[in-house]
């Protein structure tokens, strides 16, 4: 069972998201992060990129890393085909979606859902713990900001999470230290220009595969 063999093992996974362009694919083939985020169909994001797109970049990428479809208050059904049809292997779900979208996208596809959560207060992080998605994702607001929310809201979370929101290779190691999650995402703080910059993956990666854990 996928779920399982995801869970398998203590070390910190990272996902780089916002990917774009085929350089981005080479990048990320290079660094072999555990998972790779794409902003599907979602115009208002500079890193939008239509299904078409989606799949073109898909072909390219290593059976190794798991791709990641983000979606903002999208129809149920584009997350449902995407999953299905194997285009990508988690739905990560970035707006409004609440409970009742979750339970029904999981009546339409057995494959795993990450729900991306704002945090400003302690009653967000209950509420997301809470969730039935598979994966939670702790984030500072909007995404891609490249701004970190605040930390010391966060408990000893017992379930598998992703923390999101301004990290990049100078605090990687504090955040993951402090907080202990079960995966990092990064975005902006990998770019130069707007433009994902293969270094910075690369460093990104390699900083997290360095990173020892104290359990």
């Amino acid at each position: 069972m996928r779920e399982q063999q995801l869970k398998h093992g203590s070390r910190t996974r990272i996902k780089i998201c916002g990917l774009t362009r085929p350089e981005d694919i080479q990048a990320v083939n290079q660094a072999k992060p555990d998972f790779c985020g794409f902003i599907v169909e979602f115009p208002k994001s500079r890193r939008n990129v239509t299904v078409d797109r989606l799949k073109t970049l898909r072909k390219e990428l290593d059976e190794s890393i798991l791709p990641v479809g983000v979606f903002v208050n999208a129809p149920v059904e584009l997350p449902a085909q995407l999953l299905n049809e194997g285009t990508i292997a988690l739905a990560q779900l970035h707006g409004q979606e609440d409970e009742n979208y979750i339970r029904q996208l999981k009546t339409m596809t057995d494959q795993l859902l990450i729900k991306a959560f704002s945090i400003k207060t302690e009653a967000d992080i209950k509420k997301a713990i809470l969730s039935e998605a598979d994966y939670i994702l702790l984030d500072q607001g909007a995404g891609g900001t490249g701004e970190t929310f605040d930390w010391s809201l966060v408990p000893a979370i017992k379930r598998p999470w992703f923390l999101a929101g301004g990290l990049g290779c100078d605090n990687l190691e504090t955040a993951i230290h402090l907080l202990h999650p079960w995966a990092v995402d990064l975005s902006s703080s990998v770019e130069i220009d707007g433009h994902k910059d293969s270094d910075k993956i690369l460093k990104a990666v390699q900083t997290v595969r360095n990173i020892k854990e104290e359990i």
